[in-house]
């Protein structure tokens, strides 16, 4: 299409790879964020290889490769025992086979290393106290309207807003996320205390009957990422930003091995979530508007595709902008790519809750038996392979009668 200006809600991960997609392809971007200022909370995050692809695709290797943190490997631990078993080897293996690294970050590191990247193109890019109040679309194209009583309009609308998106309500209206029965525990952990008890260079998951955590190395090795997904059910805020305590952490841990609680215990705030598991939609396109990342198919951890889903989705929303000259055409031929993968890695997220929780771990003789059969080699590569050997760049886009019937625009408040 004509290299015109592309609105975006929300200035996080997605929001962010999508204005640099886009950018380095020409177009103007205009990125409208809430907060008053930009940051990213506490917590790690893992860009698996199909995420680092399109980092580098996006011109950033080198500060991938400065920033991230390369892991060894992954081991399994047992619960109870600590009975210990490798399961996926990273590092120099996911270079061989997918041509890309398997990375960790800060996700305040990743988060600043996009915006950076975004500003250097364009140093007024992000426009901040820009909360979404309503959408309409125009003659035009798209109007926005703020809670400070100001409004833009901009000829493509890309809603990137998170797991609660104004944009998306304002298309199709409130969602229903089912509760799972599970809630995540989540913090970083300083090397010094759990060093030589704690492997700083590779990631872990410990398996339990009605728990799992998985743990992986941030900045280098000098903290450790911990999150803990319990099976508990009086707990149902859906917020990464509500703190709880070490003391009720290790309460829904107890009887586990003692390298956990150690862990637990150096954790300054452990921060709780609920997770609910959301159906895909059956459409996310609507005239000039679209949504990307969690705005349209927010993904449980279990596969650790969340913030790669949105990664992916900005390159591949790119290039469908570049070949198109009518937006709403292109904006339906990335809902066509994007779609039938994204559904696969949500309902697959979500069935993975009955693998890591699982009856036979509570006995070490079937646990045993149990993670040799479901973490056995080649069942680890059939499982994850599909995963982390997409490549957004290259992947085929829609063409045609394969594409999905337009939806009919929507002009109602977020």
């Amino acid at each position: 299409m004509n290299k015109s200006r592309i609105g975006i809600v929300g200035a996080g991960i997605g929001g962010l790879a999508a204005a640099l997609a886009l950018l380095r392809r020409g177009f103007d971007v205009q990125v409208y964020e809430q907060a008053s200022e930009l940051g990213e909370i506490g917590a790690g995050v893992q860009i698996t290889p199909n995420g680092s692809k399109v980092l580098m695709e996006l011109g950033l290797t080198d500060e991938i490769m400065a920033i991230g943190t390369r892991t060894q490997g992954k081991d399994n631990y047992l619960w109870n025992t600590g009975q210990k078993s490798t399961f996926m080897q990273l590092g120099d293996r996911a270079n061989e086979q997918y041509g890309s690294p398997y990375l960790t970050f800060h996700r305040a590191d990743l988060h600043a290393m996009l915006l950076k990247a975004v500003l250097a193109l364009k140093p007024d890019a992000v426009l901040l106290d820009k909360r979404c109040d309503g959408i309409a679309q125009t003659a035009a194209g798209v109007q926005i309207r703020f809670s400070d009583g100001s409004s833009a309009e901009e000829p493509v609308l890309v809603g990137a807003d998170g797991i609660h998106s104004r944009v998306r309500q304002a298309l199709f209206g409130p969602d229903s996320p089912e509760f799972t029965g599970c809630i995540a525990w989540r913090g970083l952990i300083p090397a010094a205390p759990i060093e030589g008890a704690v492997n700083l260079r590779g990631g872990s998951m410990w398996l339990g009957p009605t728990a799992h955590i998985v743990t992986y190395p941030v900045r280098q090795g000098a903290l450790l990422n911990f999150i803990a997904m319990v099976d508990r059910d009086d707990w149902l805020s859906e917020s990464w930003t509500e703190a709880g305590t070490v003391e009720e952490c290790l309460g829904d841990l107890a009887g586990w091995h003692p390298t956990v609680q150690l862990m637990v215990r150096n954790i300054a705030i452990p921060y709780k979530w609920a997770l609910r598991v959301r159906e895909p939609l059956d459409a996310w396109s609507v005239g000039r508007i679209t949504l990307l990342g969690d705005a349209c198919h927010s993904t449980l951890p279990f596969l650790s595709q969340g913030a790669n889903m949105a990664i992916e989705d900005s390159l591949v929303l790119a290039r469908c902008l570049c070949q198109d000259d009518e937006p709403e055409l292109a904006l339906r031929r990335y809902e066509a790519a994007r779609r039938p993968r994204t559904a696969r890695i949500t309902r697959t997220s979500a069935e993975q809750l009955r693998r890591v929780h699982n009856p036979e771990l509570a006995d070490p003789a079937s646990a045993q038996r149990y993670i040799e059969r479901e973490w056995a080699s080649q069942r680890v590569d059939d499982r994850y392979g599909w995963v982390y050997g997409y490549d957004a760049g290259t992947v085929a886009i829609t063409q045609g009668l394969e594409l999905p019937p337009a939806v009919a625009p929507a002009s109602r408040p977020a």
